[in-house]
């Protein structure tokens, strides 16, 4: 056992239990998502006053009045909410709570951790399609909508990981993302890359993707497995392998475990990415650009 528990004083844990079931209770009801997202960012960036005296019609400069309407979630426009596939009524929710979670990590509180990890678990209770019990959240998570995650039991996630859930993206019980990974479920067409590909990413129980690595989308982490850090995963890691690397290939099988684990021929990862892919259509009123605005034929070459 490398941890010993910690507990807050008295006072502070009767304070902290209480503001996170007042949150959690009015998240649950039918209150409008935006004003409750709003109320509780004003009060945690201590911004209560000045919002009172702007309702009250006092004048405040151009700054403060985007400052104060930047704490409603209606006011403000994430990257994904330009993505043409995207569920419009899912959307909106998880991004509501997308706004509160980003928000709540730049406030001084975020760094409080008992606080945070319990404030995050009841976010992602509401946020991910499916969140387990006992998860731990840390600081800087990123997520792409929030409504495409499942997250088992006992899942620790540190910080600045990026959870790309433009597809699908599936964590198993009690595994471990460590810093700064980033898991994929979208890829773009080597030639065209405003065609996007969604498909279904997925970390198996008890498996370690270890600090500053890259899952590919449509990938499989297997159980028990470790990716090292800083390896690009390409294809899915049989149960527990270790793989390291980039491409990741692996180097070997986990102790104890070399009776039950599959072998693997010179180490490489098989592609099973295309069995994987989650099919999307277009609305037909979807008025489509190109962001870039390039002729992509490729050149008349001589014979």
């Amino acid at each position: 056992m490398t941890k010993r528990h910690v507990s807050l004083p008295d006072g502070a844990e009767a304070g902290v239990r209480g503001f996170i079931d007042e949150v959690d209770e009015r998240l649950s009801s039918d209150e409008d998502t935006c004003e409750v997202v709003r109320d509780v960012l004003i009060d945690l960036h201590g911004d209560r006053e000045a919002w009172e005296a702007w309702q009250d019609g006092e004048s405040v400069s151009r700054a403060e009045r985007v400052r104060l309407q930047g704490y409603d979630p209606c006011n403000a426009t994430l990257e994904s909410e330009y993505y043409a596939e995207k569920d419009e009524d899912r959307f909106q929710r998880s991004k509501h709570l997308q706004w509160l979670w980003r928000q709540f990590d730049a406030t001084p509180m975020a760094d409080n951790v008992e606080f945070a990890l319990r404030f995050r678990q009841m976010l992602g209770n509401h946020l991910f399609a499916e969140c387990g019990d006992n998860c731990r959240f840390f600081k800087g998570i990123s997520v792409t909508y929030g409504h495409n995650i499942e997250v088992g039991d006992n899942v620790v996630i540190h910080d600045d990981v990026h959870l790309d859930d433009r597809g699908k993206l599936t964590i198993g019980d009690r595994a471990s993302i460590s810093d700064g990974v980033h898991l994929y479920s979208h890829d773009h067409d080597i030639v065209d890359q405003t065609e996007v590909r969604n498909f279904h990413t997925i970390v198996g129980d008890d498996a370690r993707v270890t600090y500053d690595a890259m899952v590919r989308a449509g990938c499989r982490i297997g159980e028990n497995s470790v990716v090292g850090a800083r390896s690009v995963v390409q294809g899915d890691v049989p149960d527990h392998h270790v793989v390291v690397g980039s491409p990741a290939r692996s180097v070997r099988v986990k102790p104890g475990w070399e009776d039950v684990a599959d072998d693997l021929e010179d180490g490489r990862l098989p592609d099973n990415q295309d069995g994987r892919e989650i099919e999307y259509e277009l609305p037909e009123d979807l008025e489509q650009f190109d962001e870039f605005q390039r002729d992509l034929q490729p050149p008349n070459r001589p014979r």
